[in-house]
């Protein structure tokens, strides 16, 4: 499996899972997964860059991946479906629990979905928190895990709370850690330079975090994206997910939490993190 740039990725084996990020609007992206001349996205907020990534490429549109109903993640399906016959059209699966024109495929958490056009099978876990029904999309790309979490976890950050509560997105957050430390993290957005500011507020003598920054600065200094992150880098790094942290609580606490306990020090940093 590899991470690819669109003006790369038709120069890569044929057999082998490819991602390719496609930029979308200020900071979004939307993945690309290909395999031979088939292809599936997750989140087209604008169809635009997907339909110029797959006449450029080659490729056939098999599946679409939603993950929540913010127009920057779900805009394009109707200009991607309108693109082919009505017989020949991409499953679209996405949340049950949201209204989203042109999903075919509902889902609550808990399935699991086949791809057999690109050999992948994902497994759909509900992470509620920044909007009441989002999911997330877990994998193995050609050995290793990846998950592909749209809003619910940023490099160094989480989404905001929309819909839901401190409760369900600490609870979420869990959920995402508890998976294997070298899961590939693929976000939706290239938020993570912004977010290792208030990472470093909160941990300021985490060398962990120093040494992200100045990563992450030479990869933007390049224009390269600095997703996927990897679970192990997150949980390192992502005060979001050291709610347990001496440091972490102790600088909450500061922050008005009212309990030592994962929510409450979850609450008041993303409050922190809201007025940051």
């Amino acid at each position: 499996m590899q991470t690819t740039t669109p003006s790369h990725a038709a120069t890569l084996p044929a057999d082998e899972i490819q991602i390719v990020p496609l930029p979308a609007f200020r900071d979004n992206y939307i993945w690309l997964l290909r395999r031979g001349q088939v292809a599936a996205v997750v989140d087209p907020g604008d169809g635009a860059p997907v339909l110029a990534a797959l006449r450029k490429l080659g490729l056939r549109l098999d599946a679409i991946l939603l993950t929540h109903h913010h127009a920057d993640h779900v805009g394009g399906v109707e200009e991607l479906l309108a693109a082919w016959p009505q017989g020949d059209r991409p499953l679209v699966f996405g949340p049950a629990a949201e209204s989203i024109t042109g999903v075919t495929q509902p889902l609550a958490g808990g399935e699991s979905i086949s791809l057999p056009g690109l050999g992948l099978d994902f497994q759909v876990l509900a992470v509620p928190g920044h909007t009441r029904g989002h999911l997330a999309y877990f994998c193995q790309l050609a050995g290793q895990p990846a998950l592909f979490c749209g809003d619910t976890l940023f490099g160094a950050g989480c989404g905001r709370l929309f819909e839901g509560t401190p409760s369900q997105m600490a609870h979420s957050l869990a959920y995402i850690a508890s998976l294997p430390d070298e899961t590939a993290i693929y976000c939706a957005h290239e938020y993570t330079a912004m977010n290792l500011g208030f990472a470093q507020a909160v941990e300021p003598h985490n060398p962990d975090i120093s040494r992200r920054v100045a990563a992450v600065a030479e990869l933007r200094h390049r224009d390269q994206p600095t997703l996927p992150s990897s679970l192990a880098l997150e949980k390192a790094t992502n005060p979001f997910l050291r709610c347990e942290q001496p440091e972490v609580v102790a600088a909450a606490r500061r922050q008005g939490a009212v309990g030592g306990d994962p929510v409450s020090v979850f609450a008041a940093l993303r409050e922190w993190r809201n007025q940051f």
